[in-house]
């Protein structure tokens, strides 16, 4: 007799800079979530998915759960809850540093939650000795009684693959819920955006990356090339010269980087163009946080 299909949405959830993004590449296999040493680099809710003959696991990625301060971050917020009500399987990631009740509210509903709760302590790899990463798991254990724990290195790939056959065993049976060519659920212009503010984020400090988005307005692609035009969105115009700097170099730095990054993701020569507008506090503006797809 042989095994039903299967198939189910697997969701990350967790606190800023903890790895989410780091596992859920590792786990899908592809780099489909930009990776920073700051917090707060996912902002949307990105799926990745894992098809075999056997099985389709939509993995989906989410922002670091943080108290909003302003409404971007009230958006970033409502992705991560509602990864919590759609999951067969929660991932909920920490570290070997966090305080389990760093964000006790959260917490609480992932302790509530009727679904198989794996909760993944990354990084250690930074753990001195066993016995202090037995104190870790012991004190994890007491905040998430139902949850089965994996302590892991993303970073490393330590217990990764053993994390991804309990994945495999809790899954329900089911049909594919996409082609079983998918990678992803967001379109190819999606990732350009996500690899330019990726280079954002790791050539300028401060307040300046957190203040940006980027819009693909052109992409043209062709069997071997394709042609992209992006602007870049900042809320002052101090910021759009620091983000251009002097005669144009940091911009350019970026566009170089970034280039590099677009052309490897899609096997093809890529020419990119980049602009520089302002959009006055975008971040606290329902029309500008729509146009920007944070809100529907």
């Amino acid at each position: 007799m042989t095994e039903k299909h299967k198939s189910g949405f697997v969701n990350i959830v967790g606190n800023p800079n903890v790895g989410k993004s780091t596992l859920m590449n590792d786990l899908v296999g592809e780099r489909v979530s930009i990776i920073t040493s700051k917090a707060q680099t996912t902002r949307h809710r990105i799926m990745g998915i894992v098809n075999t003959p056997e099985y389709q696991i939509v993995f989906s990625d989410t922002p670091g759960v943080l108290k909003p301060k302003y409404k971007l971050q009230e958006s970033m917020l409502d992705f991560s809850q509602s990864a919590l009500t759609d999951a067969d399987v929660l991932l909920y990631v920490t570290d070997v540093v966090e305080d389990p009740m760093k964000n006790a509210e959260f917490l609480g509903k992932v302790a509530r939650e009727n679904v198989p709760v794996l909760l993944v302590i990354n990084k250690i790899d930074l753990v001195k000795n066993n016995e202090q990463l037995e104190e870790i798991v012991d004190r994890w254990r007491l905040t998430l009684p139902n949850a089965e724990i994996f302590p892991a290195s993303a970073k490393e790939h330590f217990n990764v693959s053993n994390l991804m056959a309990r994945i495999v065993e809790l899954l329900p049976e089911g049909e594919p819920y996409f082609g079983k060519d998918a990678l992803t659920d967001k379109p190819a212009r999606f990732f350009v955006t996500e690899i330019i503010r990726e280079k954002i984020l790791l050539n300028y400090d401060k307040e300046v990356p957190y203040s940006t988005e980027v819009i693909v307005e052109k992409f043209e692609e062709k069997e071997k090339s394709i042609h992209i035009m992006a602007v870049i969105y900042v809320e002052r115009d101090s910021q759009k010269g620091i983000l251009i700097g002097k005669g144009g170099s940091m911009l350019k730095r970026v566009g170089t980087e970034a280039r590099k990054d677009i052309a490897l993701f899609f096997d093809k020569n890529v020419f990119l163009e980049l602009f520089v507008k302002v959009e006055p506090n975008w971040r606290n503006r329902d029309k500008a946080l729509r146009a920007f797809g944070y809100i529907e």
